[in-house]
């Protein structure tokens, strides 16, 4: 067993490589702000050295951390939350009268392939063990007009959920109690794995978790409850996951995307609206 576990270690990917590119850009943006500016096109303004002088700050931290971590994936995201930041404030210089937008397009088109590359290897590089110090629970909850029955039957047909789930891309089931699933990740990058169903109870409740080797240890499970005063169902959906890196990275990912209380929350929205009036209406439009 300790045998595997090691052979398992020497198999993770090394990012080694994006290490250095940090320390290489943060060397670029701490002593010589002022020619990494002209070369982007913003322009060589005392403001704009200063900005670019912090990122090179932030960019030799990661590069240090990314190469003398044993478990570098909490740096790896780290990378990919300064990657959003760079590519707002050069989506925010394009509009700027005074930037030389050819060279800031093109930076910002290089800032994007930096950013699919980081995000790619923070994922391979992730540890899915548990982390219960840093585990992460959202439970949200919503009355929906609609019989118990009718809400249970509908969900575990999982191949429903991408129809509400506005991240779930698809839900293939695989075996009796398997899934495989495809939804986006972190700046639309598509993430894969596969889930088994750990508990069923029909018309109470469905639990299931991820299996090894999936991107984000988490588990979920919805229970769906008679509502007060006969005003339909209770449904309450509760995730727990383990954020790769740990509280830092989950600091982090919200720089990067909505919070996932906020995700969670909208699903539900979405899947009461999909349950009571069988459409879901986005901006005014029934989807």
């Amino acid at each position: 067993m300790a045998m595997h576990q090691r052979t398992q270690h020497a198999l993770k990917p090394r990012p080694d490589g994006l290490g250095w590119f940090s320390i290489g850009l943060g060397l670029g943006g701490v002593l010589a702000p002022g020619l990494l500016a002209r070369m982007i096109g913003v322009g060589d303004a005392k403001t704009t050295r200063v900005v670019l002088r912090l990122v090179g700050f932030r960019e030799l931290a990661s590069g240090v951390g990314i190469l003398s971590s044993r478990r570098p994936a909490g740096w790896l995201w780290a990378r990919v939350a300064g990657d959003a930041m760079d590519l707002a404030l050069l989506t925010a210089a394009l509009a700027s009268p005074r930037a030389q937008r050819g060279r800031v397009a093109a930076a910002t088109t290089a800032m994007a392939g930096v950013t699919a590359l980081d995000v790619t290897q923070s994922l391979a590089t992730t540890s899915t063990g548990t982390d219960d110090e840093h585990a992460v629970t959202i439970a949200r909850s919503i009355t929906i007009n609609r019989p118990a029955h009718e809400l249970y039957r509908y969900w575990c047909d999982f191949a429903n959920l991408p129809h509400f789930m506005e991240r779930v891309e698809s839900v293939q089931v695989t075996g009796d109690r398997r899934s495989h699933w495809r939804a986006k990740g972190p700046l639309g990058t598509p993430v894969e794995w596969d889930a088994e169903i750990t508990d069923d109870r029909p018309n109470e409740l469905i639990a299931w978790h991820a299996l090894p080797g999936a991107p984000l240890n988490h588990s979920g499970v919805v229970r769906f409850q008679r509502a007060p005063g006969g005003r339909g169902t209770e449904v309450t959906l509760e995730i727990r996951y383990a954020p790769p890196g740990g509280a830092v990275t989950a600091t982090l990912a919200r720089a990067i995307s909505a919070a996932p209380e906020q995700i969670v929350q909208e699903d539900l929205r979405r899947f009461k609206q999909l349950m009571e009036t069988g459409e879901i209406v986005v901006g005014g439009e029934a989807a």
